[in-house]
């Protein structure tokens, strides 16, 4: 990385989106790093149930809102860090001008409607987007830049599964450990975009199954409509 690489991981701006399983992970290994800036946006506060994943926060600020109990955790590891704390829920009258102010976004969202929200605007502005979910026992990463010449979200998934065939992780559940491990890959992803190294997942799935420890990969296309 050398002295430049962490000149330009100094100057760049990077936006998690949320602060729960994955953006724990991504946002503390980011600070650690040396990103100059972190944007951390997230409406909730902190649950005690949370806590298995969620590893930013700690019992004595349940009930804080999460992007303050964010900011500690960051600011404890990394005191020169400038953290940007949008405590709002994104959707479409704010995004534009949240995602405007950065270079990367780090998608640690739960939901359809807001990964095609993240999706579009990511695909407007021009910003590239480390996406990760996970599901029970299993977690998938990936980068859509379609300015790099991949897909974007809507080319993997052109329209959203019905509810009852993808519920959310408060309601399958989730290994707690594994936000983990899909977290730090979207971490190690836009790190690799800032400092421009590497292959990155553009055009790339990266699938793990915890259960029997294997990573696979599937190649995704772009969708010319």
């Amino acid at each position: 990385v050398g002295e430049a690489g962490q000149l330009a991981l100094l100057d760049a701006r990077v936006l998690c989106i949320g602060a729960g399983g994955l953006g724990s992970p991504a946002a503390l290994y980011l600070a650690a790093a040396g990103i100059g800036t972190l944007g951390i946006i997230d409406a909730d506060t902190v649950d005690l149930s949370n806590l298995q994943r969620q590893i930013l926060h700690t019992e004595d600020r349940v009930g804080t809102p999460k992007v303050d109990s964010a900011e500690i955790a960051l600011k404890a590891l990394n005191s020169d860090i400038n953290i940007v704390k949008h405590r709002t829920r994104l959707d479409s009258s704010n995004v534009m001008e949240i995602f405007g102010q950065y270079d990367v976004v780090v998608d640690g969202s739960d939901n359809f409607p807001t990964r095609y929200l993240i999706n579009d605007a990511c695909v407007f502005l021009k910003v590239p987007c480390v996406h990760g979910s996970i599901y029970r026992f299993d977690g998938q990463a990936t980068v859509f830049h379609p300015e790099g010449g991949g897909p974007c979200y809507r080319c993997l998934y052109p329209e959203p599964p019905p509810p009852e065939l993808a519920p959310s992780c408060q309601e399958a559940g989730v290994l707690g450990v594994l936000p983990g491990v899909v977290g730090v890959i979207e971490a190690i992803e836009a790190i690799k975009l800032i400092l421009g190294i590497g292959d990155p997942l553009v055009g790339r799935l990266c699938s793990f199954d915890a259960l029997s420890m294997e990573f696979r990969e599937l190649r995704m296309r772009k969708d010319p409509n």
